[in-house]
């Protein structure tokens, strides 16, 4: 729920004090309806937050620092060119409307940054010194250079009831923005972790439901290749009585040498062809089951242990003892996301990167050089490392913590752009490779990215078209 203009009013009345005739020195935008001002007043550092978002609209101080996208958006970067170094004249809220007026003195003159938290129609803008629009979070373009109205004032009625959600004390004099940051950093946390668990739900039913097609599919075939069981016999027993057999008969009944009882078998045979055609058959036929018995069998057993884990995942969801995966592996310190005030850390390489179901790291190497580079300079020794079986391609890169393994989904993930990204694409399955990154090594004498590998398991996967939209939504765009 969005701040009420009751609460706002409070809020205000308690942060006016404490921010006019502050610097903006820095603003950051850490999620898409959010923007925070850094401000600089005599003896501290304030940092304000303006929530546009339609279910937690709000304003207060942030003490606890925020993650940022590795770059700003537009509406940051407006801000930044604008904004950043004008000085906070006055904080008031608007008519007793859930609307708020920060008016400032840029280095382009006179503006104002309104926040408009009105739930659904909740905005942020920036008019200038006539109250035009210049621009705003909602990109209502037509509206730009236009001259700004402020909704309605709403009844007198609306200051009568003075009752707050918040429990404030009196040794902060910022104790009520400090008891809202509280509020919806809780509430944000559960929302998010709700988000979470509901799209699991529905991404591990989806799952279950087409690994059990698949193994099914996987036993039918098994089963087509069953009747084939016996053909070898048939083709030996044939080919001792090659000499007795025409083109044209549609069987033929040969003593049966297989059996101690040595009794008379009727053989079917196709007339169109010869004897040795026949024997020939039977001979294919009978190594299309061994095929099948040696493909299908660890595939089945592998698809059924697959299938067990997202069961048991979707169990512990039901029964409320999930955790998402990605919560006991946090990222090493130097590939997090900015916080604010700090530098953005340096680039670790320019391949392109994926974030799995799990919220796990994948990078990929984009050609030789890069294959080497991030197999022997970016991947530490516990991460996982993939490669299409046999084939020319990508090496992939999981990050995980020590001491921990791939979630099964990460796995299939990596296991899917491994196999895109490598000559296997055109046939759209294949086997990949995996293993820990200290069982790879360089090959001696070879060019770059060329490695021996040992200790690896493999894993069959099938290019999967909602699989790979998935990842590529959640792929991180890196400049060459």
């Amino acid at each position: 729920m969005s701040l009420t203009a009751i609460e706002i009013s409070l809020v205000v009345g308690e942060l006016a004090p404490a921010l006019t005739g502050g610097w903006i020195q820095k603003i950051y935008q850490p999620a898409p309806r959010t923007i925070v001002l850094e401000i600089r007043t005599p003896g501290h550092t304030h940092r304000l937050l303006l929530s546009a978002n339609p279910s937690t609209a709000r304003l207060h101080l942030v003490t606890q620092p925020l993650q940022n996208p590795p770059s700003p958006p537009g509406f940051c970067q407006y801000l930044r060119a604008h904004l950043q170094g004008a000085r906070i004249d006055t904080l008031r809220q608007e008519s007793g409307d859930r609307i708020v007026s920060i008016s400032l003195t840029a280095k382009e003159g006179p503006v104002r940054l309104i926040a408009a938290l009105t739930g659904n129609t909740a905005n942020l803008l920036v008019l200038d010194a006539d109250g035009r629009l210049l621009t705003d979070l909602n990109r209502m373009k037509e509206l730009h250079g236009q001259p700004y109205q402020l909704p309605s004032p709403p009844g007198a009625s609306g200051h009568r009831d003075r009752e707050t959600r918040f429990t404030t004390t009196g040794n902060s004099p910022l104790s009520l923005s400090a008891a809202i940051e509280s509020y919806y950093r809780d509430k944000e946390s559960t929302d998010a972790f709700t988000s979470l668990k509901e799209a699991r739900t529905q991404h591990l039913k989806k799952a279950l439901k087409k690994q059990r097609r698949r193994i099914d599919a996987w036993h039918a075939d098994l089963a087509k290749a069953d009747k084939y069981l016996n053909y070898a016999r048939y083709g030996e027993l044939l080919k001792a009585n090659l000499g007795v057999i025409k083109k044209g008969q549609e069987a033929v009944t040969v003593v049966d040498y297989f059996d101690e009882a040595l009794p008379h078998i009727t053989i079917p045979l196709d007339p169109t062809k010869s004897a040795q055609g026949n024997m020939d058959d039977y001979f294919r036929k009978q190594r299309k089951y061994d095929t099948a018995q040696r493909g299908l069998g660890p595939r089945i057993a592998q698809g059924e242990e697959e299938f067990e884990a997202l069961r048991r995942e979707l169990t512990s969801i039901e029964q409320g003892t999930w955790q998402p995966a990605a919560a006991s592996t946090p990222a090493p310190a130097r590939q997090r996301q900015p916080v604010m005030g700090q530098k953005s850390p340096a680039k670790a390489g320019p391949f392109r990167r994926f974030t799995s179901s799990d919220g796990l790291q994948i990078f990929v190497g984009r050609n030789a050089r890069e294959n080497d580079e991030l197999t022997f300079g970016l991947a530490k020794s516990e991460d996982l490392w993939l490669h299409a079986r046999g084939t020319p391609g990508s090496h992939v890169v999981v990050r995980l913590g020590k001491g921990t393994e791939a979630p099964l989904e990460t796995l299939r993930d990596a296991a899917t752009l491994a196999l895109l990204y490598s000559d296997l694409k055109k046939s759209g399955k294949g086997d990949v490779i995996y293993t820990k990154r200290k069982w790879v090594k360089k090959a001696k004498g070879q060019a770059a990215g060329a490695v021996t590998v040992t200790q690896d398991k493999s894993i069959f996967v099938a290019l999967d078209r909602h699989r790979l939209d998935q990842l590529k939504a959640r792929s991180v765009s890196i400049r060459d």
